[in-house]
């Protein structure tokens, strides 16, 4: 069991050192980055649901 603390303490210890080793982007970075994702999933959305739309339709027109 006190094997078993050891272990997961130098686990934390070397996750913190890891992390000492991160570079971390700018806040602007992260902003512009996260908004460019935001408006293509935006986009992307938009281009499915047509796309599903038109098919249902076309589906449903050949099913009647």
């Amino acid at each position: 069991m006190i094997g078993i603390a050891k272990r997961v303490i130098q686990f934390f210890k070397d996750v913190a050192e890891e992390m000492k080793k991160v570079s971390w982007p700018p806040k602007e970075e992260v902003i512009s980055s996260s908004a460019i994702v935001i408006v293509f999933v935006i986009i992307l959305s938009i281009i499915l649901g047509f796309i599903d739309f038109v098919a249902s339709t076309l589906v449903g027109l050949i099913l009647k």
